[in-house]
């Protein structure tokens, strides 16, 4: 046979993670002591708010997972951090994508320069933010902050 000059992507492995922690559906602020850092998303209302304890430090609006590609529903832990990464899937390739903060599998917090209907469920998954948003969240969270996904 002959060769192809096709390009073809190889996908790059993705290290799993350990599955979600179990807890209640959503983390109360009450129950988190300390200063201790951690990121609430809200599904319902597209938002995403950075808590430092029991005290809210910022709040932006967010893009979700749509029905068919959803946003996972859990507690999880930040376990790696790159400043830009590429993301690829069925039908897309986004290059460069900036401040991505994976928290489970191949999901991630991350900016967002190819949309800016925030607010709206518009991912594969992922929680879209603002590049500047994400770019603050990227700065503020270390690897092993919660993230806590809820309806």
């Amino acid at each position: 046979s002959t060769p192809t000059l096709t390009p073809t992507l190889t996908p790059r492995p993705v290290l799993p993670t350990a599955p979600p922690l179990p807890s209640p559906a959503t983390l109360s602020p009450l129950s988190v002591h300390g200063n201790v850092r951690w990121i609430d998303v809200d599904l319902t209302h597209q938002t995403l708010t950075a808590y430092e304890g029991q005290t809210v430090v910022r709040t932006t609006l967010v893009s979700t997972g749509l029905p068919r590609t959803p946003t996972p529903v859990g507690l999880y832990r930040i376990w790696i951090k790159l400043r830009y990464d590429d993301m690829s899937g069925p039908g897309y390739y986004l290059p460069n994508v900036p401040y991505v903060m994976y928290f489970y599998r191949s999901y991630s917090l991350h900016g967002t320069y190819w949309h800016s209907n925030f607010g709206h469920p518009m991912s594969h998954g992922c929680v879209n933010l603002p590049t500047s948003e994400a770019e603050w969240l990227f700065n503020w969270a270390e690897v092993g902050t919660l993230v806590n996904i809820h309806y």
